[in-house]
């Protein structure tokens, strides 16, 4: 029997009968696992509505008691990583390790909203004129609308949640159709965290599920990660509905090796930054620029490792790398295969044959390796999201530098080297959002913040951290003055003065 996956709103499942609902499916075997609710316009509105209530008194409460959820939300989530871990590779298929610690980098963040006091200290000036006082407050906004993707089902949502919580606002979140139950167990820890009912709401669907979002004028700001072409829709469409927007795009992150690299921790990185989660992360490794003079060396040991890489079921201690989250993805990323030859690449290692450890039903494809890409291919080109690396040879670093600044992404990069002065100049002058210097996935810690550049990111705030704080609170400038008998001017037309 399959399970129904139903909305979560005011503090409980929604009993409602849906008129659509989509397949959930176990990556590893295949099999449908479970039928998700897909919400409607009106059941949005109903989430946004009990969220807009709940807001009015979680705004009143009292930064003590608000930092007291978000400990105990921490202690939770800390306590039931197993769990969770276990439900996100039940329905995205990626390793059990892979789970913990995306579930991991997620505490990270909540750490962050724990110190959610201090975050939101305002200021305040004495005597700023003749007997006025100017004090500053940041307040929250409302109700936000968190829009999150498949690949990370939880590390995603606690990325935005606690920080918009924490701020005193109320959340409505819509995962993945593809993985949703990550979303309604973290869900039941806030409640027994002590958090409010309503304040954190969960809705499932697609499109529909998504515009109503968009469109509702109670919503106040839009996060969302996902696709280039989702993440401008996204942008375009809540920003003319006069909402803040933060929408993360997609990526095709370079990383770039040096001939006075060490090639066997280069070679390490690039298959594990390169076919970790599949290759389904938005920071994965994708392209790797070799400088022409190592390109051959380092393409034998990347080979040689690809070659014991252990593919199989994510809950088997065994394995490494699990299956791609749909047979639509699967072949999607596949088709990318076939062509690759076609275009003129040379395929130096075929995942179409790798030896698999499962069930042959499920969703599988290995790692799988392309030398000699150009850029006017389209395995260079599109994100295939999946795992397939290209190396790209260039004949200097000027010329690598200078081919990862004219790609439309900017979301992460990497350079690998023992030149500080060649390290510190790339940081310098490469167009990217996140760098790593022999750090092949740059993923800031939870205060800084994560974001990209050019057709990465739509909108003015990157993820999580002080910026998160910046996107989920508005200003408030209060000016002040008590008048007294000696004070008192009477009517005065003029502009204000000292």
């Amino acid at each position: 029997m399959t399970e129904r996956i139903a909305h979560w709103i005011g503090g409980k499942p929604h009993d409602g009968t849906p008129e659509r609902t989509g397949e959930v499916y176990d990556p590893a075997t295949g099999a449908v696992s479970g039928l998700v609710d897909f919400a409607d316009t009106a059941i949005v509105d109903e989430a946004v509505r009990v969220a807009s209530d709940a807001a009015r008194e979680w705004r009143r409460t009292s930064l003590a008691k608000r930092t007291s959820v978000l400990f105990r939300f921490r202690e939770l989530l800390a306590a039931h990583t197993e769990e969770l871990a276990a439900i996100i590779t039940a329905e995205h298929g990626k390793v059990l390790s892979d789970a913990a610690g995306e579930i991991a980098r997620g505490l990270e963040a909540v750490e962050f909203a724990c110190g959610i006091p201090h975050l939101l200290k305002g200021g305040n000036t004495q005597n700023a004129s003749t007997g006025v006082d100017v004090s500053s407050t940041l307040a929250p906004l409302g109700v936000v609308g968190i829009i999150s993707p498949f690949n990370f089902p939880a590390m995603v949502p606690l990325w935005f949640a606690p920080n918009a919580i924490a701020c005193g606002n109320a959340v409505v979140l819509k995962p993945s159709e593809k993985d949703p139950s990550a979303a309604l167990f973290l869900a039941k820890l806030w409640q027994r965290a002590g958090l409010p009912d309503g304040v954190f709401n969960v809705v499932h669907g697609d499109k529909v599920a998504v515009d109503a979002l968009l469109e509702h004028e109670r919503i106040k700001a839009i996060s969302f990660v996902g696709s280039t072409p989702i993440a401008r829709y996204v942008y375009e469409n809540a920003s003319r509905n006069g909402k803040r927007v933060q929408a993360l795009g997609g990526a095709k992150n370079h990383m770039v090796v040096l001939p006075d690299a060490d090639l066997d921790a280069t070679a390490d990185a690039a298959v594990s930054a390169g076919f970790g989660s599949a290759g389904e992360r938005c920071m994965a490794v994708s392209v790797l620029v070799a400088v022409d003079s190592i390109a051959d060396e380092l393409v034998a040991k990347i080979t040689e490792r690809m070659g014991v890489l252990r593919v199989g079921d994510g809950r088997k201690d065994s394995s490494e790398m699990g299956p791609l989250v749909t047979a639509a993805h699967r072949d999607k990323v596949r088709s990318y295969v076939d062509g690759g030859e076609k275009e003129g690449a040379t395929l130096a290692f075929d995942g179409r044959t790798h030896e698999i450890d499962g069930d042959q039903t499920g969703f599988w494809l290995g790692p799988t390796l392309f030398d000699n890409v150009t850029t006017d291919m389209r395995l260079y080109r599109d994100e295939i999201f999946g795992p397939v690396l290209s190396v790209v040879r260039v004949p200097d670093f000027t010329s690598a530098v200078d081919l990862v600044n004219a790609g439309a992404y900017g979301n992460g990069t990497a350079i690998f080297t023992a030149d500080g002065a060649a390290a510190r100049e790339f940081s310098a002058e490469i167009e990217v959002g996140m760098v790593g210097v022999n750090v092949p996935i740059p993923v800031p810690v939870a205060y800084y913040s994560f974001g990209g550049w050019k057709d990465s990111l739509f909108g003015d705030s990157h993820a999580y951290g002080q910026e998160g704080v910046h996107f989920y609170t508005r200003t408030k400038v209060v000016t002040s003055r008590w008048p007294t008998a000696q004070t008192h001017s009477g009517v005065n037309l003029a502009f204000p003065s000292n």
